[in-house]
């Protein structure tokens, strides 16, 4: 039933240009394989970093976008380049779909099958840099570097006419629009997007009739000496009838315009260009993704698509890892110095200086600490917890995806074998807990009644009883004790104090310890890497999904919201996924996702953390949601690639 919705939505609207009706029935994305080459060729000599900056002055405006100047081939042949990210949000570009890391298609203000716009990239190890020397030129930009700034300044423009048309859906409740605006040339735009508020601005300035149109002005007064008398004084204009459509707010200043809308719950804006005569599109209706297939570097392809699952649509978003390419997969977290501490999984990818990069495992809002497995090179810097789901994998390709566990006990040298029910973790139970190093240089108490042992150079140097009134929400104490370097702190938690004494006479001052940890099962102990989540979507291309068996509860079990899963394929590669909400409808279910992860290609697949926290990042920003709609999360996956030579 969505699905027909939407269709009778997109192809109802009628009363506009002939071409704008067509543009819809045609694909919005090609393949690079159909476009002729139009880059600079490269060069044999190695090109030279001139400058970089991360600012764009726009026709004396402000932006950020990060930029860089290249010299080519070791004459005076010089370059310039602008992240893709900056490019698509200062400059309204829109990346088509291409099969090479080297050439990347755009549209603007073009027809991509019979004139595409082709741009060289110059890959980094955060970011991929778009070369706009000749679309520029091409452009009639005037292009100046400033010291760290990038000034561009584009030709004078005009928006000539605004036109809409809305159409009502099959269900007669569910209306689209589309606002076209007239232009004069080709210009700059850029769009912003906070809660159902919607901003265009454009780098033109509207037509003084289509101001007054808008905005008409007041019926001038009657002087008292005129008034019961007919003129010659001045007639009142008639106020021109508002335009049909959304309410439109339109302000115009400096050759700048801007444009307002509210968009209605349940649908989605986009913005997209036409050549001849030069348009701007604005489509607010219930599906507005573009589909899109980019090989963005080599060994990692971007992807976007709406997908169907019986008579659901669902906007689908991935990045798929080809891990024998020069790419690489490990865990990031919010905070470099300790396990404490949250961050945006953007800031978390510039803070890694990794390509892409998704959420991963849960974490407790209030404390901000891990609840689940974390694994890097090796070492364990937060146990799993309750046999969830885990990924794990090493730098040959080899993933594995299971429930998972962890068995570690502290032995002493007077022959006694103490369990530790947990290391560095957020997830707080009765008994022996780790804290090491990785937790950060202190740790502060997180419950009322604990006994703090310290150990360093696997030695018991001391051991300290601590109490304190209850906390409230899980937030820790605010007394802190150091973690050694070179050792950690057992922490004894005992709410009954039965176990107490004899765990603090068998853990006495100067007693020797060593500590043994394996895997269960004991093939996770193989792989370097590893990230803990749930519950397991898919095993061997079979949907395996029992969360009640991870102990999720039922409220999470039953809950259709935007969802992020990390899964493999046949051939060996890694699919990072996020999917926001269906057409008309809330994100997917547990089951749902599942059946995604199915359709675009993987054999096995687990649930990462969800909600507010799904985010997927790649070049710069949020490829599946506006950054301000995203939460902070704890912990993410990141993709780590090697730049170009």
């Amino acid at each position: 039933m969505v699905s027909i919705i939407a269709i009778s939505l997109w192809m109802a609207i009628s009363s506009l240009k002939k071409e704008e009706q067509l543009v819809l029935a045609k694909p919005m994305t090609i393949l690079s394989k159909q476009l002729p080459v139009a880059v600079p060729k490269p060069s044999s000599a190695q090109p030279k970093l001139l400058v970089q900056g991360s600012e764009v002055s726009l026709n004396g405006r402000t932006l950020p976008a990060l930029w860089s100047q290249w010299q080519v081939g070791g004459s005076q042949k010089v370059r310039i380049a602008v992240a893709d990210v900056g490019l698509t949000q200062t400059i309204g570009v829109e990346l088509l779909s291409t099969w090479d890391s080297t050439r990347q298609p755009v549209q603007w203000f073009s027809e991509p099958a019979a004139s595409p716009l082709i741009l060289a990239t110059w890959l980094t190890n955060q970011y991929r840099y778009l070369d706009i020397t000749d679309f520029a030129l091409e452009a009639g930009w005037q292009i100046k570097v400033d010291g760290t700034t990038l000034r561009i300044n584009s030709p004078a423009v005009t928006v000539n006419d605004i036109r809409q048309d809305s159409q009502s859906g099959s269900d007669k409740e569910t209306v689209a629009h589309r606002i076209v605006l007239d232009l004069s040339s080709p210009t700059p735009w850029q769009v912003s997007q906070e809660g159902a508020a919607f901003t265009l601005q454009i780098d033109a300035a509207a037509t003084p009739a289509l101001i007054e149109h808008y905005h008409p002005k007041p019926p001038e007064e009657i002087a008292p000496e005129n008034q019961g008398f007919p003129p010659p004084y001045p007639p009142i204009p008639p106020i021109a009838p508002p335009k049909p459509g959304l309410p439109l707010k339109i302000e115009t200043s400096q050759n700048r315009t801007t444009i307002r809308v509210d968009v209605p719950s349940g649908l989605r804006p986009r913005v997209w260009s036409l050549p001849s005569p030069y348009r701007l599109v604005i489509d607010i209706a219930p599906e507005a993704m573009v589909e899109r297939d980019i090989i963005w570097a080599p060994g990692l392809r971007y992807r976007q698509q709406i997908l169907s699952l019986g008579t659901s649509r669902f906007p689908v978003v991935w990045l798929e890892i080809n891990p024998r390419q020069s790419v690489a997969l490990r865990p990031i977290w919010g905070n470099r110095h300790s396990l404490v501490g949250t961050a945006p999984l953007i800031e978390q990818a510039k803070q890694w200086q990794v390509a892409g990069a998704i959420n991963a495992g849960f974490f407790n809002r209030n404390t901000q600490l891990p609840l689940g497995a974390i694994r890097r090179d090796g070492r364990w810097l937060s146990s799993p917890i309750l046999n969830r789901g885990a990924i794990a994998w090493n730098d040959s390709g080899e993933v594995k995806i299971g429930h998972l566990g962890l068995q570690e006990t502290l032995n002493t040298s007077t022959g006694e074998h103490l369990p530790i029910v947990s290391v560095n973790s957020g997830y707080v139970q009765s008994g022996l807990a780790l804290h090491t190093s990785e937790w950060g240089s202190t740790y502060n108490p997180l419950t009322e009644n604990e006994t703090i042992i310290t150990v360093q150079n696997n030695q018991v140097i001391s051991a300290e009883a601590f109490s304190n009134t209850p906390l409230p929400n899980g937030i820790p104490s605010k007394t802190s004790f150091p973690i050694p370097p070179d050792g950690y702190l057992a922490v004894l938690r005992d709410n009954s104090g039965s176990k107490t004494p004899a765990i603090t006479s068998a853990l006495a001052i100067g007693t020797v310890v060593t500590l043994e940890s394996y895997s269960v099962p004991a093939e996770f102990d193989r792989y370097p890497h590893i990230v803990g989540a749930g519950p397991v979507l898919l095993q061997k291309g079979k949907i395996v999904l029992d969360a009640k068996a991870e102990q999720f509860r039922d409220s999470f079990i039953q809950e259709s919201a935007h969802r992020s899963a990390i899964g493999t394929t046949t051939a060996g590669n890694i699919l990072i996924v996020a999917v926001g909400n269906r057409t008309l409808g809330p994100g997917p279910s547990l089951n749902e996702m599942a059946e995604l992860m199915r359709l675009i290609g993987a054999v096995d697949a687990l649930n990462l953390d969800g909600g507010s926290s799904t985010s997927l990042y790649l070049g710069g920003q949020l490829i599946n949601r506006a950054p301000r709609s995203a939460a902070r999360v704890h912990n993410g996956l990141g993709i780590f690639i090697q730049p170009n030579p």
